[in-house]
This record gives C-alpha cells, structure tokens and sequence, in this order.
C-alpha cells in the first residue's frame, strides 16, 4: 500500500468521450524506439562498451592491414622479380623476428605501470615511465642493432654478396621498432587504437609501396636494396611522426611536472614478459622451421598458405589482448577482485566466438580460398582444419596470459610457453616425417591446446573464480524488495 501511493497515477478516463479513446494508446512506432536504442548504444560509456569499441577498431585496422599487406606484397613481387623480392622477404623476415622483441617486453609493461600509477595518483612515476621507457627501448634495440651489424660485418665473407647490405640496413632499422613498440603499448593503454595502430600498420606499409612504385615508374632500380632503403625511410618517419603525436595527446592528458625513474622495477616486471613473448615466437615459427628442415619446399608453400588464411581468426585475440590488458591492472590495484572476475569472463566470451565465427566462414570458402595461391593449394586444407582446433582452444580462454602477466603471474606464463615450444618441436619431429603437413598442423594445434588448458588452470586459481566463456560473467541480480 505505501508503496503503490508512490508510483504515478494513471489519469481518470474522461467519460464524456466516446468509448473509443479511453482504450489504450497505441504502442510508440518502431522507428522511434529504434533510434532510442541505437542513441542509448551510442551513449554507453561503460567500460565494456569502451573495450568493445576499441577491440573493434583494432580488429578492423588490423584486417585492413592484412589486406594492404597482401595487395602490397603482389606488387612489390612483380616490380621487383622473384629473385631480389626473395632477398628482400628474407631480411624482412629478420627484421619483424627481432623487432618485435627488441623493446625487451616494455610495450606489454606499460599496460600494467601505467594504469597501476594512474590509479594510485604516483604522477611522478608516471612521468617518469612516459618518458624513460621510450627512450629505454629505444637505447636497447639501438644495441642490439649495433651487436647485430657486428655479427654481419664478421660473417660478411661468408654471406651471400646481394644479401650483406640490405643486412646492415635491416640494422639500421631495429631501432625504431623498438621505440615504436613501447609507443603502441602507451597509446593502447590510454584506448587511443588508431594512434597505437594506424602509423605501423596503415602508414608505413602505404608509404613503403608508394615508394618502390614511384621508383618502378620512373625506371630506377627496385631490387633488395632500394626496398630496404624505402622500408627503413619509412619506419623512421612513421615513428617520428607518431612520437610527435603522442607527445602532444600525453601533455593534453598528463600535467608536466617532476619525474621519478624506476628501471629496474620497470626491467623486473617486463624481462619476464619478454621471456613469455619469446617462446610465443618461437612457438608461432617452429611449424615452419621444421618444415623447412623435414619437409620440401612445396609441403612449406602448401602449408604456409593455410596458417595465413586462418591468421585473421588470431586478430580477433590481438584485438581484444591489446586493449582490455590495462583493465586487468587497473582493477587489480584498486581490489576490486569482483569486477575483474567479470571482465576477464566478457574478454574470453569476446574472444571466443567471432573467432568461432571467422574460423567457420574461412573453412567454409577454404578450398577456393587455397585455390587463389595457384595448383595444387588445395592440399593443405586437412592442416587448416586441425589448426582450426588450436586456435579456437587458444581463443576460448581469452587474453589469459595478459591477464597472469599483469597480475605478477609471469614466471608460469613462462614456463607455460617454453613447455608448449618444446612439445611442438617435439611432436613436429616426431609427426612430419609420417604425417607430412598435417603433422606439422597436429603438433601446433596439440601444443595450443596443452597451453590453453594450462592457462586457464592457472587463471581460475589465481582467480578463485571459473572463467572459461560459458560462465555467467555478471552475478545474479538481487531479488526486488516485495
């Protein structure tokens, strides 16, 4: 009673009208209440919506990439020839290898510093990481390019003559990329995807083929070394660039002021992280590898061309990995245990079914898809479908190992990894003499479905919490008062 005198009064119907219009008003037209809905959508700031948007982004960056990338490499093969765009694709290849790991795992810690100090009001350290770790990446990979050179320069009589000096310019290009990891960690970590992503992944690409097509054109030599050239031009100036633009978005974001440096906790927590990512690697090539040692040069094509078709469905985990990772530190520092729980459940979910989905609609098209690498292609179509299963393994856990590596857990990630590298390499020993491809194929998958399983073991204890994907991620809601 008390509480029904507090809810709205339906007005009286006014009985001198015609029966007619006291019935009920006609329910609001469609239209309106749609677009009410995509406003309120629209509106949604929480930090679900925030994540999803964002992993979206770089989804859609990333898979635009991949199609640059692709239309790219097809006109960099037949502007250059088969033998110097072979040159080329082997010094890039060492270049990628060693660029991704030379920040030594600070672009992954600046997930877990910089919403850890954001969140305890230390500005000072914050300063101090924005500004210390940029030029701590830049001075390693700047080292490692030097050790490098030296190792070309002593082992020069040795090497091929057309690869020795596009060798010295992949050197020369290492440097940046370390820089330029750091920086994309540091924009993903304030959620700003394009200025993480666009400049590698869109901008240099583009400026690099421009360039060689500018040279094609006009008649100039395009062979390795004019590609190289081109290549290290554009990774410097792209990264310049978007130094320059981050500065400015972290002055608007970060008031000036004193700063403290920690490098050594700064190392402490990213070593371990650049041990993790190493075995990923090594993981990620190992199939390859061995395939080029066991196999022949037609088993490496037929399969290489099936693992690249279905490495659009790994997009979807680098998506979600890349800008929800900072989340798991932010609520980790301020002990809220119940939230975290429930966003690291959304992320599997997230994860998990648009790469079901990918994995199904590629599987589908997959023959004709092989079909497009030329004759013959279509045998590796058995390895696409056993590869299908580890990488959805992989996906069904989410962004597990972000979630142990922010939370301190990087010694297991570690040796998680560095178990699941040793037992491909041994199963691709052991399986691509008598399997061909599709034991290459089954050796990968078992390795990503021991290590997804470890993984999750490992974050449901560190959790206390079941977090695969079919767990409810929100608690039930709490009964209506009567």
């Amino acid at each position: 009673m008390g509480h029904a005198s507090l809810a709205p009064q339906r007005p009286e119907p006014d009985l001198a009208r015609p029966a007619a219009s006291v019935a009920s008003p006609p329910a609001p037209p469609h239209g309106p209440f749609l677009l009410a809905r995509i406003k309120a959508v629209l509106s949604d700031r929480s930090d679900e919506r925030v994540a999803q948007i964002a992993a979206g982004n770089v989804f859609l960056v990333r898979v635009l990439s991949a199609g640059i990338a692709l239309g790219s490499q097809v006109l960099l093969a037949r502007w250059m020839g088969k033998f110097e765009y072979g040159v080329f694709i082997y010094v890039w290849t060492w270049v990628m290898m060693i660029g991704s790991l030379s920040d030594m795992g600070l672009s992954s810690a600046a997930r877990r510093f910089i919403p850890e100090y954001t969140e305890r009001g230390q500005t000072a350290r914050l300063r101090g990481f924005l500004c210390g770790a940029r030029w701590l990446a830049f001075g390693i990979s700047a080292g490692l390019a030097s050790i490098g050179a030296l190792i070309v320069f002593l082992l020069g009589p040795r090497l091929d003559p057309f690869a020795v000096v596009p060798l010295y310019l992949a050197c020369a290009t290492i440097p940046v990329w370390g820089l330029g990891q750091v920086q994309t960690g540091i924009a993903q970590s304030y959620e700003w995807p394009n200025l993480a992503l666009i400049p590698f992944y869109i901008l240099r690409q583009v400026a690099m083929t421009a360039l060689i097509g500018a040279a094609w054109w006009l008649g100039a030599p395009t062979g390795a070394v004019f590609a190289m050239v081109a290549a290290m031009a554009t990774s410097w100036i792209v990264t310049l660039g978007q130094t320059v633009w981050l500065k400015r978005r972290l002055d608007a974001k970060v008031s000036a002021g004193r700063k403290r440096y920690e490098v050594r906790t700064w190392l402490a927590t990213s070593l371990p992280i650049f041990v993790v990512e190493s075995f990923y690697l090594l993981l990620t090539y190992v199939d390859i590898l061995a395939l080029e040692h066991l196999g022949s040069p037609q088993d490496v094509a037929i399969y290489y061309a099936g693992a690249r078709l279905l490495a659009v469905v790994a997009f979807v985990y680098y998506a979600i990995s890349g800008t929800t990772t900072h989340k798991f530190t932010q609520y980790h520092v301020a002990g809220d245990h119940v939230r975290l729980k429930q966003f690291f459940a959304e992320t599997a979910r997230w994860t998990f079914w648009p790469s079901l989905a990918l994995c199904v609609g590629i599987l589908a098209l997959g023959k004709p898809l092989l079909s497009l690498f030329g004759a013959g292609f279509e045998a590796g179509y058995g390895a696409m479908l056993i590869l299908a299963i580890g990488m959805l393994a992989r996906a069904a856990v989410g962004p597990a190992e972000r979630l142990l590596n922010m939370l301190g857990d990087r010694k297991p990630c570690a040796a998680i990894y560095a178990l699941a590298f040793v037992l491909n390499l041994v199963l691709c020993l052991l399986l691509i003499p008598r399997l061909g491809i599709e034991g290459a194929a089954a050796a990968t998958s078992t390795a990503l479905v021991v290590e997804s399983v470890l993984l999750y073991v490992t974050a449901r204890r560190r959790l206390q919490h079941h977090v695969f994907l079919m767990q409810n991620a929100r608690p039930a809601p709490a009964a209506a008062a009567e």
